[in-house]
C-alpha cells in the first residue's frame, strides 16, 4: 500500500490520459462507425463499396501496424507541425486518430448486425409514407439497431479500453507507459504496481459493463 500511495500521482496521471484517450476515441469511433454502417446498408453502390472496403481493410489490419503507419508514416507530410500549431498534443492526437479509425470498423459491423435485425417491413412502410432513405435510417432503423447491439458495442468498447495501452509504445504517457516508467524506478514494488494498473483497467471495464447492463434493462423494460 505504501508503494501505491507513493506512486499514486503517477498512476492518476496515467489513468487520466487513458480515460481521455478512451473517451475521445469512443465518441469519435461511434460517430464514424455509424456513418460507415449507414454506407454499408446504403442503396448507393459507391457508398456501399466504400463502407465495405473500409471495414475489410481496417478490421483486418493489426492495431500496432495502424499506429506505426499513423505515428511514423505521417510526419513526412507535415501533419505533426500542423497539430502542434493548433495547440494539441501531437502523439495523443495521433493516438486518438489511430484508435478511432481502427475501432470504427468494429462499431460499423456491430451496428450493421443490428440493422439486419430490424424488420424490413418498417423501412418499406416509412418509404411508403414518403420518408427518404436518410430519414428512414435515422428515425426508424438506427435507433432500433442501437438497442439491439448494446452487448456487442460494449465488447467493442471494452476492447478499445485495452487497446489504449498500445499508445504507450508511441510516446503517449498513459497508464501502461506509467507502469513501465515506475517499474524502472523501483524493483521491490513491481508486483504491487502491476496489481494497481490491472485493477484500474478492471474498474474501467466494470463501469462500461455496468452501463451496458443498465441500458439493456432499460430497453427490456421499454419493450
Amino acid at each position: 500500500m505504501s508503494t501505491l500511495a507513493e506512486m499514486w500521482p503517477f498512476l492518476r496521471a496515467g489513468f487520466t490520459n487513458t480515460l481521455v484517450l478512451l473517451a475521445l476515441s469512443l465518441v469519435l469511433s461511434t460517430i464514424l462507425g455509424t456513418v460507415l454502417a449507414s454506407m454499408r446498408v446504403s442503396p448507393v453502390l459507391p457508398l456501399r463499396a466504400f463502407g465495405t472496403s473500409y471495414v475489410n481493410i481496417f478490421r483486418n489490419t493489426p492495431l500496432v501496424v495502424m499506429f506505426i503507419l499513423i505515428v511514423e508514416g505521417f510526419p513526412p507530410v507535415d501533419i505533426r507541425p500542423n497539430i502542434e500549431a493548433i495547440g494539441l498534443n501531437t502523439f495523443e492526437t495521433l493516438a486518438v486518430f489511430a484508435l478511432t479509425i481502427y475501432t470504427a470498423a468494429f462499431v460499423c459491423e456491430a451496428l450493421r448486425s443490428g440493422v439486419n435485425t430490424v424488420d424490413p417491413g418498417q423501412a418499406e412502410a416509412a418509404r411508403a409514407v414518403g420518408m427518404t432513405f436518410t430519414q428512414t435510417l435515422s428515425v426508424i432503423v438506427l435507433p432500433q439497431a442501437f438497442r439491439a447491439v448494446i452487448p456487442p458495442l460494449a465488447s467493442v468498447y471494452i476492447a478499445l479500453t485495452k487497446n489504449t495501452s498500445v499508445a504507450a509504445a508511441f510516446g503517449v504517457v498513459e497508464a501502461t507507459a506509467q507502469l513501465s516508467r515506475m517499474n524502472e524506478q523501483t524493483v521491490a514494488g513491481t508486483g504491487v504496481l502491476f496489481f494497481g494498473i490491472a485493477a484500474g483497467y478492471v474498474v474501467i471495464v466494470w463501469v462500461i459493463s455496468g452501463i451496458a447492463a443498465f441500458l439493456e434493462r432499460q430497453v427490456a423494460t421499454a419493450r
